[in-house]
């Protein structure tokens, strides 16, 4: 018998089973209702404007557009999905934005736009990403206008991924939109999309820690354009026919990996005020000369195809690159030093390298320097390292810069004999790049052509 006072153990196993069961009551009852089941909608030609039943959703839902042409100016402020069918065009009829995303979590996917307006200063857009709305997801969309395609306006950890961005070659490059515009983003992924005829197709300022990956952007005026962004990534992307591949300006920490630059106009890639940046794995071929604003000569002086152009940038490391077939392979200039370039091929370049200033410049790295295919130096001793330094320039080759006149002389017997005493007689000869351990065979880690 229990002892007087005292609840026994089986006494105390029934209140607390009694207050289990009485709690989970009140919980069910009250705190663990069952959620609202996320809704579909369908939208068509003949029915509600996909603004009723945008106002009518909630947050989880999704709208599907089934095929047609429809004249909106949609403003997305819940978390939904806009799913078009294929055949589902959203049209602005030429003014603003096609879609104002204002909303974290949403989705716009499958959808064609087009009809924006083309006010460039009111930044116009076919789909526009307000601060507010992290973690939007575009995907797979066909967008074509003037002005500008995917406008992020410093909205965070945003999804653009493999949509196809057209502009209008008929309007002047300068007065078309970007294809993909960041601005003040950070943790944004852009992966997969195909960007032509816009103006730059991928344009990030002022933006950090994101990732563009595996874009294919060509026909237009910089494939991609970094101004003022640190810490981001640059991978697998590839330009074709643009008037300059990678146009990396005044930024930070970079890694620009494995992408591709082919017939590009001016310049493969262009560092301008670029430090502490990886350059590595990239493959710039057949970079073609530019064109004189008078007469759209390409016989102009610096107006050659440059693979890659270094103005004042320092500090990086270049290495593992395939630079070929170009008017100049590196040209070097504006106290461009101290980085380090090495492990890199430069195959049948006109010039492998224009280097400007007097500073010796060592391009190799712990024992090991780059492939020249215009090297004639010997490897006596088999261990993949030319005997005798390379050299790509010398005193003659400075006078040419200056005076591009004095080409008409380049094969006379004067220069040739110039040539060959400064190759003779090294005293003679001012300080620029120099390596001092050629690879003999070419690097296998850069890609063919």
């Amino acid at each position: 018998m229990a002892r007087p006072g005292r609840a026994s153990v089986s006494d105390n196993r029934e209140v607390m089973r009694s207050d289990f069961l009485t709690t989970g009551f009140i919980l069910i009852s009250i705190g663990f209702a069952p959620a609202t089941l996320a809704r579909d909608w369908t939208v068509s030609t003949g029915g509600a404007p996909i603004s009723d039943v945008l106002t009518q959703a909630s947050a989880g839902d999704r709208i599907l557009v089934t095929p047609g042409r429809y004249r909106v100016n949609l403003r997305i402020d819940k978390a939904v999905t806009l799913q078009g069918e294929p055949g589902a065009i959203l049209d602005g009829g030429g003014e603003g934005d096609v879609i104002r995303v204002h909303a974290p979590n949403v989705t716009v996917r499958g959808l064609e736009l087009t009809g924006s307006g083309t006010n460039l200063t009111d930044m116009n857009a076919l789909l526009f990403i307000d601060p507010e709305a992290r973690y939007t997801r575009i995907e797979a969309n066909r967008l074509s206008g003037d002005a500008f395609g995917i406008w992020v306006d410093g909205a965070h950890d945003v999804r653009i991924i493999d949509n196809h961005i057209q502009g209008n070659p008929q309007v002047r490059s300068q007065d078309r939109g970007n294809g993909i515009h960041l601005f003040n983003t950070s943790g944004t992924v852009v992966e997969g999309n195909e960007i032509v005829g816009t103006r730059d197709g991928i344009y990030i300022d002022t933006s950090n820690h994101n990732v563009l990956r595996n874009n294919y952007m060509h026909d237009l005026r910089y494939g991609i354009h970094y101004m003022y962004s640190y810490n981001n990534e640059v991978i697998d992307n590839h330009t074709e026919r643009t008037r300059t591949g990678y146009a990396l300006m005044q930024s930070k920490y970079l890694t620009v990996r494995g992408n591709r630059s082919e017939n590009d106009r001016n310049y493969g890639m262009l560092m301008n005020y670029i430090v502490y940046s990886e350059i590595s794995g990239n493959i710039i071929n057949r970079a073609r000369p530019g064109t004189s604003r008078i007469g759209g000569s390409e016989s102009v002086a610096g107006a050659e195809g440059k693979a890659v152009f270094i103005y004042n940038s320092q500090f990086n490391s270049i290495s593992g690159n395939l630079f070929a077939n170009s008017d100049i392979g590196i040209h070097l200039t504006a106290g461009s030093e101290d980085n380090k370039i090495f492990g890199n091929a430069f195959i049948r370049n006109q010039t492998q390298v224009k280097y400007v200033a007097t500073r010796l410049q060592e391009w190799s790295n712990e024992g090991g320097g780059n492939y020249w295919s215009d090297y004639i130096g010997y490897d006596m001793n088999g261990d993949g390292y030319g005997d005798t330094a390379y050299e790509p320039n010398d005193g003659i080759d400075r006078v040419l810069w200056k005076y591009p006149v004095a080409k008409l002389l380049l094969h006379s017997p004067a220069v040739e004999t110039l040539h060959w005493v400064q190759k003779q007689f090294p005293v003679l000869r001012p300080p620029g790049v120099k390596d001092s351990h050629p690879l003999i065979r070419r690097p296998g880690v850069v890609g063919e052509l």
